[in-house]
């Protein structure tokens, strides 16, 4: 019985696949990248953490905090603790303030994670350099002060 159900349906999804190509190709290329974003996804270094996951490395592991905003935006309102270090610092290797935290938990931040341009491409440099545990906070900046987390600020 399954042979047959296989003969009927073949001809038919031929038949839609040559009448629609369009909607055939735009599905195929969709399964491709998600297939893609799986596979960096879980191939990659660096994690991406919460503001509750941020706060349990600060408190129990005394996580590094690198804050890759520009210093008026860092001066504004911070994380408690946080380093000002921009990402062309990170690009060009100028981190000797960090060289101490290499086994450490680092956490970067920018003002909105995960879409930020910088954040991902500094987290990957990080781990190059020899850094063991580097995370992103996933909303940034925006995300702990909708959380109504503390910032510090700078004047």
């Amino acid at each position: 019985m399954q042979g047959s159900n296989l003969q009927e349906f073949l001809p038919q999804a031929i038949e839609f696949a040559k009448n629609h190509s369009f909607l055939v190709i735009a599905w195929i290329v969709l399964f491709v990248m998600t297939i893609y974003f799986f596979y960096k996804d879980g191939t990659r270094k660096f994690k991406i953490i919460e503001n509750d996951d941020a706060i349990r490395l600060m408190n129990t592991k005394d996580a590094v905090l690198i804050d890759l905003r520009p210093m008026e935006d860092f001066q504004r309102g911070h994380i408690v603790g946080s380093l000002n270090i921009l990402p062309q610092e990170i690009k060009e290797d100028n981190i000797g303030k960090l060289e101490k935290y290499k086994s450490s938990p680092v956490i970067i931040i920018d003002q909105v994670g995960m879409g930020g341009i910088n954040v991902a491409k500094s987290a990957e440099t990080l781990v190059k350099l020899g850094f063991a545990d580097v995370y992103i906070l996933r909303e940034g900046i925006v995300g702990w002060n909708s959380a109504n987390l503390p910032l510090v600020t700078k004047k």
